[in-house]
């Protein structure tokens, strides 16, 4: 299940921006059974907001320079795998060829579930340096209630859940997987940023709904990216076939229109840095 076309997901943004104070500082948080940290350079993280909560990064900077993130969510539910054995495709490899081809950069947020489902491509995704893989659960649970009709993962099992998904990366051969992490439908509350703050993560949300979530009409996803697009923006796009059919026209379309207008293609880490 993927996030759907509903702008409500702005107002669960508002609760992170409330909840946590993104600053610039670069974290270099303990982690168990997480990410495995790079062996020169850690990527960045944010320091944790009021009360040590896990901290929320919505969008870069709007001062320094005209950069866009486009990130990817590759979606898959931990009871989805007999739809994927009847033929259902979560995954969109034309997208990903399509994004080396115009040599964009880009985070993919992906799920454990789909890792183990398409390991090769989850792979050669993370081992590809335009590309860097982040944390979406492994089980694309909701971390609250009453989410977009999502089943809800406990609690207690929350931690458990987020590092399930960092094994089944190295699994699958992931050699770097981020400290970032991505709610399932983006919905979050106190108790999950509390939560999850033993994992060290940095809980990373966005500025523009492209609307490609069950979208026919790719002209009109294009258009809502390009009308909603501002310096250090952070886009939400999905890698799943069957549900956002129409994403790798949609990134056709709106890549070379914002490099016309200056824009520059960055990956989530390259904005939290800077």
């Amino acid at each position: 299940m993927v996030i759907t076309l509903v702008r409500r997901v702005t107002a669960v943004c508002l609760l992170g921006t409330a909840l946590t104070a993104c600053a610039a500082t670069v974290h270099q948080a303990s982690r168990v059974a997480g990410p495995v940290p790079s062996a020169t350079t850690a990527p960045p993280t944010l320091a944790p907001g009021p009360g040590g909560l896990t901290p929320v990064f919505r969008n870069g900077s709007r001062a320094h320079g005209r950069t866009v993130a486009l990130t990817f969510d590759a979606d898959m539910t931990a009871d989805q795998g007999a739809r994927a054995a009847a033929g259902e495709h979560f995954d969109n490899p034309g997208l990903i060829s399509a994004l080396r081809a115009l040599k964009v950069p880009a985070t993919v947020f992906m799920t454990g579930r789909w890792a183990e489902e398409y390991p090769d491509q989850a792979r050669s995704i993370g081992r590809d340096p335009l590309f860097e893989v982040a944390n979406h659960s492994y089980s694309h649970y909701a971390f609250t209630d009453d989410c977009y009709g999502l089943p809800t993962v406990s609690a207690d099992r929350m931690g458990a859940d987020v590092e399930r998904a960092y094994a089944a990366f190295r699994k699958a051969g992931v050699p770097e997987a981020r400290p970032y992490f991505r709610f399932p439908g983006g919905c979050y509350d106190r108790r999950a940023l509390q939560e999850l703050t033993p994992a060290g993560v940095t809980a990373v949300q966005w500025d523009v709904v492209s609307g490609d979530a069950f979208a026919t009409d790719a002209e009109a996803v294009a258009r809502q990216v390009l009308e909603g697009v501002r310096p250090g923006s952070v886009v939400v796009m999905h890698c799943t076939r069957s549900a956002a059919p129409t994403t790798e026209r949609v990134v056709r379309e709106v890549v070379p229109r914002l490099r016309a207008r200056g824009f520059r293609f960055v990956k989530v880490s390259e904005l939290i840095g800077s």
